[in-house]
This record gives structure tokens, sequence and C-alpha cells, in this order.
């Protein structure tokens, strides 16, 4: 008898996966490609008449290198925002308390927010005069001004975004940590008590090393999604006041789709996937490393 195993029988797996491959092929290298020509191609030229002028003006670019300092301030704090209170609530609903499966539904409830919802709702809470936080914060301190411009002012609309990001985001980080310490063994609480470790200690040498790896895990994931984020900060800011909101995301959408700039925007979306890039290497590492 031969091996048993016919044509069909090697390559039927390869049909199986086509359909998702030209999908793929479809929806992102396509498009990818396209991205990249545009890149190097001259505002109103075509076919292979190639150039590096876009990539030399995003160099000089200052409103370029500005969107990229608040990008990763962004990036920055509401990755610090997630971790802190991810880790707060994953600790507080890992305790045995009444109510629990609630409790950590709650905590869900902003994950289920799409952004652009969740750009209204805040952009309506820091509304100058229909908003709810101006009355609240009178109903507490009466000499706050009536018509306080949160979003207005180029000193709280950066941190207003932030603080709704962070708000929106971190159900993330906490189920991932949450995760992981329900997979912490009781035992080794139970052996730190009996040697006399109180909480602290039993967080830093027991809780800490045995999240390590999920907390590595979920900055990486966090870091990399937050560095996509669009349409929370288009819908509350539109990137201002001036550029002070501005990540890049919304500005190469701008520069697409409002100025028409398909060139630029092409060097800058590349210029930008490029760095996501970098920014994921400690994710595909891990990653890598755990198979």
């Amino acid at each position: 008898m031969g091996s048993g195993r016919t044509w069909h029988d090697r390559h039927v797996g390869y049909l199986f996966v086509l359909p998702a491959t030209l999908m793929l092929v479809a929806v992102l290298v396509f498009p990818a490609f396209i991205t990249l020509k545009l890149s190097v191609t001259p505002e109103g030229g075509s076919g292979w008449n190639l150039t590096l002028i876009h990539y030399q003006k995003a160099f000089r670019d200052p409103v370029l290198f500005q969107t990229f300092k608040n990008t990763f301030a962004f990036v920055a704090w509401s990755m610090v925002g997630h971790f802190v209170l991810g880790l707060a609530l994953a600790l507080a609903l890992n305790q045995a308390l009444p109510g629990q499966t609630v409790f950590r539904l709650i905590a869900l409830v902003p994950w289920t927010i799409p952004d652009v919802v969740a750009g209204i709702i805040f952009r309506w809470v820091l509304n100058p005069i229909n908003g709810s936080l101006n009355p609240l914060i009178r109903m507490l301190f009466p000499g706050f001004p009536a018509e306080f411009q949160w979003l207005s002012s180029p000193t709280l609309a950066f941190p207003a975004v932030i603080f709704a990001n962070v708000w929106r985001g971190y159900p993330l980080v906490m189920v991932m940590l949450l995760a992981g310490l329900m997979a912490i063994p009781r035992e080794l609480y139970e052996a730190a008590a009996v040697d006399g470790a109180g909480k602290i200690k039993r967080f830093i040498h027991v809780t800490l090393p045995g999240l390590s790896m999920i907390i590595l895990i979920a900055l990486a994931l966090d870091m990399v999604w937050e560095f996509r984020r669009f349409a929370l900060v288009l819908t509350m800011t539109g990137g201002g006041p001036g550029t002070l909101t501005e990540v890049l995301s919304t500005l190469v959408y701008k520069t697409y789709f409002q100025f028409f700039t398909f060139e630029y925007a092409s060097a800058m979306a590349i210029l930008m996937s490029a760095v996501l890039f970098v920014l994921s290497l400690p994710y595909i590492i891990l990653v890598g490393r755990e198979r």
C-alpha cells in the first residue's frame, strides 16, 4: 500500500483557509500596498515615478513633531491610568464579596461602549452650558465659574481627553489582571501569612511576581491599542484647541479626508505604522517565548 494520502488530502487544508486569506489580502495587504505606493508618489503624480519628498517633509514638519509628542503623552498617561485603576479594581473584584458577579459586570460597562459614544458622552458632560459637570462642581464649590470651558481650555483639554480614555479603556487591563489573580494559588498566600507576612508584603512578594508576565502582556497590548485611538479624541475635541489634543490617527485622518493631501497622509500613516511595529516588538517577543 502507498501512503494512502491523495493530493486532495494533502492540500484540502489550504482550501479551507483560502477565503480568510483572500479577505486578509483584500482588507489589509492591498490597502497597505496602496498606502506605501502613495507615500512615495509625487503629489498629483501617477505611475512609478517615485520620491521620498513626503518623508523629508514629515521629518521637518513641526505639527507632526508636536503630534508625535501628544500621542506618546496620551499613550503613556492612558497606560498609567489603565494600570492603576485596572489593578485596584482587579484586586477588589478578586475578593469574596456579596454580589461579586454583579460588580464585575458593572466594572466592564465602559468597555462595552463604542469610542464614538464615549466621546459624545464626555463632550456632553463637559459642555460649559448644558453639561452636568459644571453644575455638580458649583454645588460643592459655589464660587466655581458658571460656564467653565473644559474642552476649550489649553491646559485642561488634554487631561480631560486622557481622563475619558482612562475610563473607557481600563476594563481591558482589569480583566487580564483579574484572570492572573485568580490563577495565583491560594496556598502561596496562606504560606506567606504563616511566615508572618502582612498584606503589603504578600502583595509585593506573592501577587506582583505572580502577575509579572500578565502585567507585561497587558501593558504591551494596551500600548498598541491606545496608540491607535481615534474616534474618542475626534468626537471630544477634534484635536483642538489648535493641535493641543491632536494625535497621529486624527492628524492622518484630517490630512487625507479633509485636506485631501493623500500622498503626505500616506507617508504619515507609514511612519505611524513603523513606530507602532517597534512598540509592538515586546509583545511579539513575549508571545514567541510563551510558545
